[in-house]
């Protein structure tokens, strides 16, 4: 009888033991080696950027030139000037605009100057005295009576970052305070056109914003724009349908030197550009033009352009070693059969370029060259293609694609041809605007939604690598963002760059992929094969051993009874 409790002792002396085991040892050490691995991430600065409030500061210089103002209304003119705008786009996104405005009047140095033959000579010549400030504007006040621009010429805006503004009529009552207040309707116009506008600045938050706060017009250029990207690749391809009546010569090396690289020199800030060229034979635009008996010519209507990118775009091939975007832009030389060859727009005119542009593809722009030989030339005709011609209508499309928006002046204004370089100076200036201000919105909204997955997804990896990236992205929009408040654009826009590109590095991460990770009802249909047949045989020991703890103190009661 001894010997038996003795073995009853030992055997529930067992069961607490591997029970212990079990419960202090195994599943810690199973919880531990099972758990997911997350790295900190700073959830709360990031919930922050799901509210986004802008501040673009634009600094303006107003410049009064000799007879614009009277000896006393100089000794009062104020240092400077502070005027702000707010918006409210939406319930999570607002923008503040601050123009200071300095005021001062010109120098010996400018007032030689502003007394050059013509405004661009004037303009240059302000240039070479001082370069302004990147996102800055300069507006010299002449006076009424001026030479320097036509009559009919209110505001001449020059290729740097500098404009020459007649002055509006004065009455010699009136004060300092009413001549300023006349002259800011103009100077807003000014920094409106040089800078960037309201509209101009919604369009950059497409990612934020409904489509319903921006207007047509600056909705068709921020979607006639390519997406903001480190960099791109620019390709240029000769269409040879007909080569063995065509023997086609383009000096494309030289022209690109000559026409688009003073543009992507100027451009560098924004992104890295690189360029390439093909010639391709046999190539067919896939669509065929009607022959139209008015002009005698092959027509290609405004409608069946659309069905021309697809058939050609098979045979341009594609970068597999680069993951930027690229733009196309396609020299389409017509066989013999179908010259000449025009474009019609929608109200069937005649294109004077002879090309068109598919928004962020690029452009393709057809070359006759049936009056530069006659019937009885000997085939292959030498053809060489003028590159002037042609590079101007690619310019004007690479201006569109990489998002140049065409401003549209006030009544008054004139603006200066950009020049050799392809861009002026103000130009770029609101390409930078709307660069900055896309990538900041893209970047936080990348970041936010990356932020919500993994707090929904509570079993997903979060490796140290992402959380770098992360905490890269939300360092850099929080930089980006106080550079733009404090006027250094060029600043912002480096640090909105480094932002977008660490917030898609982490968002597409392969780890971070949904797929990699199991349900919790699939988890425990794995688990409970493992753990069921362990786990029965020490939960009847343990309440085995309850029971009979509950019967031996139910004797032990009753005897005392």
């Amino acid at each position: 009888m001894a010997a038996l409790q003795l073995e009853k002792q030992r055997g529930r002396y067992a069961a607490l033991a591997i029970a212990a085991v079990v419960i202090v040892v195994g599943v810690p050490l199973w919880w531990k080696t099972t758990e997911t691995y997350r790295a900190w991430l700073p959830f709360s600065e990031i919930s922050e950027l799901d509210t986004l409030q802008l501040q673009l500061s634009v600094d303006v210089e107003v410049v009064f030139s000799r007879g614009t103002l009277t000896p006393e209304q100089q000794k009062k003119v104020p240092l400077s000037h502070v005027n702000e705008k707010e918006h409210n786009i939406d319930a999570k996104t607002g923008l503040r605009y601050k123009y200071e405005t300095r005021y001062r009047t010109a120098t010996v140095m400018e007032e030689d100057a502003l007394n050059q033959q013509t405004a661009a000579e004037a303009d240059l010549s302000l240039h070479m005295l001082s370069e302004s400030s990147c996102g800055s504007v300069v507006v010299y006040v002449i006076p009424e009576s001026s030479t320097l621009l036509p009559e009919d010429v209110k505001v001449y805006v020059g290729q740097r970052r500098t404009a020459l503004l007649r002055s509006p009529p004065f009455k010699s009552s009136w004060s300092l305070k009413e001549v300023l207040s006349s002259l800011d309707v103009k100077v807003e116009q000014v920094v409106s056109t040089m800078s960037f506008s309201h509209q101009d600045v919604v369009a950059a938050l497409s990612d934020r914003v409904r489509l319903t706060k921006v207007t047509k017009e600056s909705m068709a250029d921020s979607m006639r724009a390519i997406k903001s990207s480190p960099g791109y690749e620019i390709t240029f391809s000769l269409l040879n349908p007909d080569p063995k009546s065509h023997s086609l010569h383009w000096d494309i090396e030289g022209a690109v030197q000559s026409y688009i690289q003073p543009l992507l020199n100027k451009l560098a800030p924004i992104a890295n550009f690189s360029v390439d060229s093909q010639i391709l034979y046999y190539a067919v635009l896939g669509v065929n033009p009607r022959f139209d008996n008015s002009v005698s010519a092959y027509t290609l209507s405004a409608d069946s352009l659309s069905h021309v990118i697809n058939p050609v775009e098979a045979r341009l091939g594609s970068n597999a070693a680069s993951s930027n975007p690229v733009l196309n832009f396609l020299l389409y030389v017509p066989d013999a059969h179908h010259s000449p060859l025009f474009i019609k727009d929608h109200s069937k005119r005649e294109v004077p370029s002879n090309a068109f542009h598919s928004p962020r593809w690029g452009g393709i722009m057809v070359y006759n060259v049936n009056e530069m030989y006659g019937p009885e030339a000997k085939r292959p005709v030498d053809i060489n293609i003028n590159m002037a011609k042609v590079m101007g209508v690619f310019l004007a499309q690479l201006r569109l694609m990489l998002g140049v928006q065409h401003s549209n002046p006030p009544p008054g204004f004139v603006l200066q041809s950009p020049g050799s370089t392809g861009l002026a100076d103000w130009e770029l200036d609101r390409l930078l605007w709307s660069r900055s201000v896309e990538n900041i919105a893209t970047a936080s909204t990348t970041i936010t939604s990356l932020a919500q997955l993994l707090d929904q997804i509570g079993n997903i990896v979060i490796n140290d690598n992402i959380a770098q990236q992360v905490s890269s992205a939300v360092t850099s929009l929080q930089y980006a963002v106080a550079e733009l408040e404090a006027g250094n654009l060029a600043f912002a826009l480096q640090y909105s760059r480094e932002a977008i590109l660490a917030s898609e590095k982490a968002f597409f991460d392969p780890s971070l992929l949904h797929l990699l990770y199991f349900p919790d009802d699939q988890k425990f249909a794995i688990y409970i094969p493992l753990f069921l047949p362990m786990c029965v045989p020490i939960v009847l020991s343990l309440l085995k051993i309850v029971s009979e703890a509950k019967q031996r103190r139910a004797a032990k009661q009753a005897k005392k009874d």
